[in-house]
């Protein structure tokens, strides 16, 4: 592995901590704390304000999304930036107006309740823990590539910082570390899409010359006593399993062993040399007395003409055509032994290697080997994407096979029209679903908790609208960024099905390690930086809203500080514990989550206390406790949360995954009929003092 990563890693992390440690005299009061004093320049809020929001779901979950579902995976940053129209019209002024340092804040300006305080505090709790969820996933998929570290080591790195970054100097560390990493996220995004474009398309992407392109084979077999043998004398039937219905079966195939430049043993495979890391001893002990160590951890050991080999055991998906004649289709597959072994096509390879797949098979009805278009236009890239003529190969789950200790997905190749990728229909097949998550995602933007304290941090209402203006711009030219990259992974052959998060940073490193190392490293700061704002609002909730103003504890502020770090510490460990256990979903379908989570629980209260004058705290607070339950339990019960359980999706009790169209109007119903039921002048915002 390259050294470069690790440097750019370590200097990101070392900036942003000296940065946190100059800053940390501006964290000694209440308000320096929680809101950086309240006086950050507005533009500089705007870019922070980007920082906030272009998290890791924006980064690696929408770009994979888009690799993965094309035009359906754009709807999400359609939904992401179409939420701040929102917050600009509705929230802006309004929370700058009426709020201190908290959500909570806001919503009891007017009333003084202690429900309302300890409803706020708690829906902001679930929803920051929701949000948080994802950044920490994605933080465990990047440390992969980047340091060749595990998901549990990535997860345990970032909440480590993090929580020092909080715990000693604050939102205004926060508010600058979001500033600097949204900034060059923009322009380094904007490097690679204009990379991207200059390489163009190709029926054989080779990355630029640094991987040759592979095209996967068909054998002819027959059927011998119930197995597949292959007429290819090369590869040997090894077994075979049902899966979903189809027949796959494994062949083997000797390989020769290699040596790279310091020694260690490689081999050749899909235009990729894989090292053999770790085996050096190993194979050197085979080649003195190959009796006694032909299989090593999993990996089997051969000689030929007196050379190392290595036996690959790759997965064929049999087709039975109408002449009865049997035909065998190479597959992808990507496996873990009992002990934690990763392999490809039953490979061993290093833990930061990636199964990498996807291509254009037709580029405006020309196909076949060595077609290429040379550079293109932005909207030339697009035409090309979206022309009927144009094909693309992308990869979808096969299913899983459990083998001698071995956990292997499978994946086949699925030839998709390029005007059918560039059209809705791929993802959101269920069309109530959509529907669910769009409401959630416009909704959910102007309510959560992170983005709202943001407010607080500028010194005027004119200035919270003008920094809404800024991130908005900001906002939307990184989504329009992330069609790009996310459809020029899946052409460029960047793409593991088995981890759409890592799209991006695989196409940024088929440009060369420097640009992967620095996309890579930004995208690690992302998540840095949104998780210290959300720790920021779970914090504040804490120890400002429930210890403070709903216990009545009297603390002075040096006091209200340190509960506010003690709890910041609280979260974090949290946070890296549900980072752990939620590995490998993707990170952008998390988000949609806490967006419908704030959308249900917290801006029914924010709207109806603005423009209803019958809005009682009796009602906030029912409007509040029932989004928030509403919400997380359509979750807990939708499909996708069945497939986490290990049961069968389509016997979960909710028909669809994102519970927004049911938990919204729920909550604004709820706020409106015990609101009526509860009218007295003395909790009436036009008549309380």
């Amino acid at each position: 592995m390259s050294i470069f990563p690790v440097i750019l890693f370590i200097f990101f992390v070392a900036l942003v901590l000296g940065l946190t440690f100059w800053l940390a005299n501006k964290a000694k009061s209440e308000k320096g704390y929680f809101a950086a004093g309240g006086q950050i320049h507005w533009g500089v809020n705007g870019i922070a304000f980007a920082g906030d929001y272009l998290s890791a779901a924006s980064f690696l979950g929408i770009c994979g999304l888009i690799a993965s579902h094309g035009y359906d995976g754009f709807l999400y940053s359609i939904g992401f930036l179409a939420g701040w129209i929102v917050a600009l019209f509705i929230v802006a002024e309004p929370m700058k107006r009426l709020g201190k340092y908290t959500f909570a804040d806001a919503l009891d300006a007017k009333f003084d309740s202690r429900g309302i305080k300890l409803a706020a505090a708690i829906s902001t709790l679930i929803v920051s823990m929701c949000y948080l969820i994802p950044q920490m996933v994605g933080a465990g998929a990047l440390v992969r590539p980047l340091l060749g570290l595990s998901h549990s080591a990535g997860v345990l790195i970032v909440g480590g910082v993090v929580i020092l970054i909080v715990a000693t100097a604050g939102m205004a560390s926060t508010t600058y570390v979001q500033f600097l990493k949204g900034g060059l996220l923009i322009i380094f995004s904007l490097v690679l899409t204009v990379a991207l474009l200059l390489r163009g398309f190709s029926t054989e992407p080779d990355q630029g010359g640094r991987m040759d392109f592979y095209r996967f084979k068909s054998l002819p077999a027959d059927v011998v006593g119930g197995e597949y043998i292959p007429r290819d004398e090369t590869h040997v039937y090894e077994s075979q399993h049902e899966v979903n219905g189809a027949i796959f079966v494994k062949l083997s195939k000797l390989r020769e062993l290699g040596r790279d430049a310091e020694g260690n043993y490689t081999f050749q495979m899909r235009g990729i040399t894989f090292p053999i890391a770790g085996y050096k001893e190993d194979i050197e002990a085979f080649m003195a007395s190959p009796e006694d160590h032909e299989d090593i951890r999993g990996a089997v050991f051969a000689k030929h003409d007196g050379k190392p080999c290595i036996k690959t055991m790759a997965w064929w998906e049999m087709e039975k055509l109408e002449d009865g004649t049997v035909v065998l289709h190479e597959r992808a597959s990507e496996a873990r032994s009992a002990a934690g072994r990763k392999f490809i096509n039953a490979v061993p390879v290093r833990d930061d290697q990636q199964l990498q797949l996807g291509h254009a098979s037709k580029i405006q009805g020309k196909s076949g080997a060595g077609v290429k278009t040379g550079p293109v236009g932005p909207f030339k890239f697009l035409a090309i994407m979206g022309d009927p003529e144009t094909e693309v190969i992308r990869w979808v789950p096969a299913g899983n096979i459990e083998e001698e200790g071995f956990t292997i997905a499978l994946f086949r190749p699925l030839p998709t029209a390029g005007n059918t990728l560039m059209r809705p229909g791929l993802k959101f097949k269920n069309k109530l679903d959509f529907i669910s998550l769009m409401l959630a995602l416009f909704f959910g933007t102007a309510a959560l908790p992170h983005i709202l304290i943001r407010y607080y941090t500028v010194p005027s209402e004119a200035a919270a609208r003008k920094s809404t203006i800024v991130a908005i711009g900001a906002i939307g030219f990184f989504y329009i960024l992330t069609m790009y990259m996310g459809l020029g992974a899946i052409v460029n052959g960047t793409f593991n099905p088995a981890s759409s998060n890592m799209s991006a940073p695989l196409l940024a490193r088929s440009f060369g390690m420097v640009i992967f190392s620095i996309i890579s490293a930004l995208a690690f700061a992302t998540v840095l930086g949104t998780v210290s704002g959300l720790i920021i609002a779970a914090s504040g909730a804490i120890a400002h809203d429930i210890l403070d103003r709903f216990s009545g504890l009297k603390m002075n502020e040096k006091q209200k500080v340190n509960v506010g770090r003690l709890a910041a510490f609280a979260v974090g460990l949290i946070a890296i514990i549900l980072g752990v256990i939620f590995q490998g979903m993707n990170v952008g379908f998390l988000v949609g989550w806490a967006f419908a989570v704030a959308a249900s629980a917290n801006l029914p209260a924010i709207i109806m206390l603005l423009f209803w004058k019958k809005t009682t705290a009796k009602g906030i607070v029912a409007s509040i406790c029932v989004g928030t339950v509403a919400a997380v339990g359509l979750i807990l019960i939708s499909p996708d949360m069945y497939q986490r359980y290990g049961l069968d999706p389509g016997s979960s009790i909710l028909p669809f995954s994102n519970p927004g169209i049911m938990s919204i109007p729920l909550s604004f119903i709820v706020l409106v009929i015990v609101s009526l039921l509860t009218q007295k002048r003395s909790e009436s915002p036009a008549t309380s003092t």
